[in-house]
């Protein structure tokens, strides 16, 4: 297939900026500003140097519903695509995102690049087969690609978020998730935890981590893993953007049954709980992350997540209920929300849960 490149103009309007004028090239893309208004110039780099930091990935074809990535920008990378993709582009920045609607398209060169149509054959090792589907019982798939295309988003196309693939073999060949793939290749996904001679080396995830963040349909997770003293901050109101952003200021794994969240570009470190039952979930988490020896029950506020202290009887005496005053003597108090805890019935009712976790992990 010979790639043309192409030039366009267009105008639209944003929120946070006046009139954006842009002429855009398939190969490469700056959005300069220049009193008040910013130009998108198809050079080999941002005419404007204070930019050329902020241009990364940013410009991206649409072909019927759906977005392909199709030029790397800052980072000197480009992909050639076909004549077909030319229903309309979209250029963003660190600043936000920007659509460029097309509505003429003049080729202006040829490309040297010829890019034949081949074929990429997926092997599913471990439970990567989950995201197939539970009545598939598919573990090869088949891809006919006619482009360069990096690895994670051939996997990703299959419907396998990339924090869930800890080794990719690519004829053999340990790579990460930046490798383009432009030729007949046959690609091994390994997940965390399967024994692999390349596991050591080329890993792609991390094994042990002890803080997380949780979308908003995992609160009966969060308190289980509150309980058994890891860090999970939790907002059950929280937006996709608002958890990427706790996830990658706090360093902290993303929990999520949201499958296009997990394959978010700034995911390096999330888990899809497989099961719907809040502790088996628990399971799930402790075993993909290694957790067992890192727990410390109690430890933890189920409300806010803080640490909780060891508070004296006498500091907290107003605080507590007359029957409380006289069958307790040891108290617990969130460094965050003040809430206090003791052994009452409901410590049992946690230690009862506590051990069914233990007993289920060890079976």
């Amino acid at each position: 297939m010979d790639a043309t490149t192409f030039a366009t103009m267009a105008e639209i309007r944003l929120p946070s900026l006046p009139t954006l004028q842009a002429a855009v090239e398939f190969w490469w893309t700056a959005i300069p500003r220049r009193s008040g208004q910013a130009r998108a110039a198809c050079v080999m780099e941002p005419l404007w140097r204070p930019l050329r930091q902020r241009c990364k990935k940013s410009l991206a074809a649409r072909g019927g519903r759906s977005w392909t990535q199709v030029v790397g920008c800052g980072a000197g990378k480009s992909t050639a695509i076909s004549a077909k993709t030319n229903l309309s582009v979209r250029a963003s920045y660190r600043g936000g995102r920007v659509r460029l609607l097309l509505n003429t398209i003049t080729p202006t060169r040829e490309s040297s690049i010829d890019v034949k149509p081949f074929s990429v054959r997926l092997n599913l090792n471990g439970d990567l087969d989950f995201f197939l589907g539970s009545k598939t019982g598919r573990r090869r798939l088949e891809r006919s690609l006619s482009e360069k295309t990096s690895v994670k988003d051939v996997i990703e196309s299959c419907g396998v978020p990339h924090p869930e693939v800890d080794v990719i073999l690519v004829n053999g060949m340990p790579v990460d998730f930046d490798y383009g793939i432009m030729s007949d290749s046959e690609i091994e996904l390994y997940p965390p935890g399967i024994e692999h001679p390349h596991f050591k080396e080329k890993r792609l995830q991390i094994t042990t981590i002890g803080r997380f963040v949780a979308d908003g349909h995992l609160g009966r997770l969060t308190r289980n893993l509150r309980l058994l003293g890891f860090d999970v901050a939790y907002d059950s109101q929280a937006q996709d953007r608002q958890l990427l952003a706790v996830m990658e200021r706090e360093n902290r794994a993303l929990l999520t049954r949201d499958r296009r969240l997990l394959m978010h570009a700034i995911v390096k470190t999330g888990y899809y709980p497989r099961s719907q039952n809040a502790d088996e979930k628990t399971i799930e988490i402790i075993r993909r992350f290694d957790l067992l020896g890192l727990i410390a029950p109690f430890t933890r506020c189920l409300r806010c997540n803080a640490t909780l202290r060891c508070v004296a009887k006498a500091d907290i005496m107003e605080k507590l209920e007359p029957l409380t005053k006289i069958y307790y003597e040891r108290f617990r108090r969130c460094t965050g929300c003040r809430q206090i805890y003791w052994a009452g019935s409901h410590f049992t009712k946690l230690q009862r849960r506590l051990e069914q976790i233990r007993t289920n992990f060890g079976s």
